[in-house]
């Protein structure tokens, strides 16, 4: 019963995201990540992170701490793979790399190169983040719409409440295509392995089993929590509030709007579900649900090498001081106490 009790307790108490040539691994207000150099070390990196539902009473409500935690979560994204990209380097060759250009273009006598306080990781972040939003809502929002009044045109007949199944089906045939386009890049391939070794870790945490690679090999990559179910669940709430008298069909630019303005409630439905999935799992209903969404991860999660499970393994052993208090990184890259969405 002992050992029953501290599984549970474990269920949800840990959470990740694969990062360049790493992970990150989220427990409670510490964030840990841990990255494989191209020298073949390990370098860890730690910063502590509260969300905000944590902090104001108002933010935690069902529903609206969905919203805060998907726009969270989208920053800490950026935040973290701007940190993976610093820790192996990346930075550092970029700017080297905008030096020796400048060195050898004529510069008037006491101009700067460069403004500081800014990298070039974060400009290329920042402008990712924009572009990747910006894209998002074309593909998933827009595009079925336009695609759905184009077929109710050619076919010359109203399709009713079959206009809201059919821009669900090219939602989904969109995002399924747009997942697999993305593994046919090897960088991105590589990230689904990390993606991979991510939730086996987990799960072999979850099961109170040691964590070693040979452990955390056996368990299987698709995790009810995981990022690529929350998308798949949002796709499924939107389908079916696509069908409300309060979402028109008469202009497409219009109804993408409405969608656009009612997201945070479909991500904050989406939320809840997730979290009720990830500790009942074995509830039938919730197997169901959740089936698509795990059917996706066999697109975005690759079975991995040991050496990345074992990068997975330093991440989440370093994200949890007080239960593996006899853990030592292999290489501390830096180690904050600063909130990692305000550090300037």
């Amino acid at each position: 019963m002992g050992k029953n009790t501290e599984q549970n307790c474990r269920l949800g108490a840990v959470g990740g995201q694969a990062v360049l040539e790493g992970i990150m691994m989220r427990h409670k207000d510490r964030c840990s990540i841990a990255v494989r150099k191209d020298d073949g070390t390990i370098t860890v990196k730690n910063d502590n992170f509260v969300p905000l539902r944590k902090r104001y009473k108002i933010c935690n409500v069902p529903i609206i701490r969905g919203a805060i935690n998907m726009v969270e979560m989208l920053m800490l994204s950026m935040r973290t793979l701007n940190d993976s990209a610093e820790m192996l380097g990346i930075e550092e060759e970029l700017e080297s790399d905008k030096k020796k250009k400048q060195d050898s273009a004529e510069t008037p006598a006491g101009e700067k190169a460069e403004k500081k306080g800014i990298g070039i990781l974060d400009v290329v972040m920042a402008l990712g983040m924009v572009l990747g939003i910006a894209l998002s809502l074309f593909l998933f929002m827009f595009l079925p719409s336009f695609f759905t009044g184009l077929i109710e045109k050619l076919v010359k007949t109203d399709l009713g409440a079959w206009k809201a199944v059919i821009e669900g089906v090219l939602k989904v045939a969109i995002f399924v295509g747009y997942l697999a386009a993305c593994t046919l890049m090897k960088d991105i391939r590589t990230t689904f392995e990390y993606h991979g070794a991510e939730h086996k870790s987990i799960f072999c945490y979850e099961a109170g089993e040691e964590l070693t690679p040979e452990n955390v090999k056996k368990y299987k990559r698709f995790h009810p929590r995981c990022g690529t179910s929350f998308m798949f669940v949002i796709i499924l709430i939107s389908i079916v509030v696509g069908t409300l008298p309060i979402i028109p069909w008469d202009n497409v630019l219009h109804r993408t709007l409405v969608k656009i303005a009612i997201l945070p409630i479909v991500v904050g439905v989406s939320f809840e579900f997730i979290m009720i999935a990830g500790k009942h799992s074995e509830n039938f209903l919730v197997k169901i649900i959740s089936a698509p969404g795990l059917l996706m991860q066999r697109i975005t999660t690759r079975e991995p090498s040991l050496e990345q499970i074992e990068v997975a393994i330093h991440a989440l052993k370093s994200a949890m001081p007080e239960e593996f208090p006899d853990y030592v990184a292999p290489e501390i890259f830096a180690d904050s106490t600063v909130l990692s969405l305000e550090r300037k």
